[in-house]
C-alpha cells in the first residue's frame, strides 16, 4: 500500500515530524483526550471488540435524528466524514480544503 501524502511529508521532514509528535504527545495527555479515550475503550469492551484484533470498532451514527452506537470496520469508521455532525464540524466547512489555500496545482 502506498504512503499517504501526509506520511510522505513527515517521512521527508524530520523536524516537522518531531514537532507533530511532541504536540500529539501533549494532546493525548489532556483531560479531554483521556476522558474520550476511556469512554471509547469502555464501549469497545461492552461490545466485546476491545483488544481482540477483529478489525471492528464502535461507531457513533446519527440515524433519524438519534445517535446510535454500532460496530463498524475500523478503517471505515476512522475515515468517515459523515457519521455525526461532530465529524463534519471537525473537518471544517465545505470548500475550505487544500484547493482553496493557494495551492496552484489544486492538490
Amino acid at each position: 500500500m502506498a504512503l499517504s501524502r501526509t506520511a510522505k511529508f513527515y517521512r521527508d521532514n524530520p523536524e516537522a515530524r518531531k514537532k507533530h509528535r511532541d504536540y500529539q504527545s501533549k494532546y493525548n495527555k489532556t483531560k479531554k483526550s483521556v476522558k474520550q479515550r476511556v469512554a471509547d475503550n469502555k464501549k469497545n469492551r461492552e461490545f466485546g471488540t476491545y483488544g481482540n484484533y477483529d478489525g471492528l470498532d464502535v461507531s457513533h451514527k446519527t440515524v433519524g435524528g438519534k445517535k446510535k452506537i454500532v460496530l463498524e470496520k475500523e478503517s471505515k469508521n476512522r475515515g468517515s466524514k459523515s457519521n455525526t455532525p461532530g465529524d463534519r464540524r471537525a473537518r471544517g466547512k465545505k470548500g475550505q480544503g487544500r484547493k482553496n489555500k493557494g495551492n496552484k496545482n489544486g492538490l
